[in-house]
């Protein structure tokens, strides 16, 4: 059962006390250290584009570590194709980022079968360096057994990843609010802002929407963040079921 969460402000003299960004963390990684499912427990951060998916997953890596449990922080940077493969559909086309950006079938070889049920305990942390657009092919490395795997990521619950996860935190940020802070921290990536306006509202956050019309992640997610607001996130569910099916019981 998903435990109903009460976010009523508590009141003290008149005065609105909500909780704190280290107090809603700190209540997620209570809950995923306490689970021991037999391997790696395995966490998504999922979440539109610019959701604050990557802060919230260190946060949460870095406070299940400090409750003496080992974790893993990966992100889906490290398994993109090649910028050949991602473009090959056009570069402001919601459709190609959507399909062609993650190499999905290698996440789930390299990281999430042998963290899994009966495999070895051995993953590849990246596959590419993007920036460089480079291949890479570094050994694989052990994780402990009772290790907490932390990856952020967009679309991590295509059906691609269906079953493979233990536990999905959604990272539920407005558009608008995504837009400002993506917008804001890929200009000069872009060149200016009004090039990284375009980007997200013709290339990422179209493609996001395609997502959310698809597979409805944060209704399915087991964790569920409401990230406006990144000193005061609001904890709506946490603790639900999360099944093969992407259904959550």
């Amino acid at each position: 059962m998903a435990e109903i969460i009460d976010n009523e402000p508590n009141r003290y003299d008149g005065r609105v006390s909500r909780p704190t960004r280290d107090q809603v963390i700190g209540r997620i990684a209570d809950h995923l250290a306490a689970r021991r499912p037999g391997h790696p427990l395995r966490v998504a951060v999922d979440g539109i584009t610019a959701a604050g998916k990557t802060t919230l997953a260190r946060a949460l890596a870095t406070a299940v570590d400090d409750r003496g449990r080992p974790a893993v922080h990966l992100s889906m940077d490290g398994f993109h194709h090649p910028r050949a493969h991602r473009h090959r559909q056009g570069r402001d086309y919601a459709i190609g980022y959507y399909q062609d950006a993650y190499d999905f079938p290698a996440f789930v070889r390299s990281v999430l079968v042998p963290l899994g049920p009966g495999g070895d305990h051995r993953y590849r942390s990246r596959i590419i360096d993007l920036a460089g657009d480079q291949a890479i092919d570094e050994p694989p490395v052990a994780a402990p057994a009772d290790a907490v795997l932390v990856v952020d990521g967009s679309f991590l619950q295509r059906h691609e990843l269906a079953g493979l996860w233990d536990e999905v935190v959604f990272a539920d940020t407005s558009f608008l609010v995504a837009r400002q802070r993506g917008t804001r921290r890929d200009t000069t990536l872009f060149g200016s802002s009004a090039q990284a306006e375009h980007a997200f509202d013709h290339r990422y956050h179209a493609a996001c929407r395609l997502y959310l019309a698809e597979v409805d992640p944060a209704a399915h997610a087991t964790i569920v963040v409401g990230n406006d607001d990144l000193d005061h996130p609001v904890l709506r569910r946490i603790g639900g079921k999360h099944t093969g099916t992407g259904q959550k019981s």
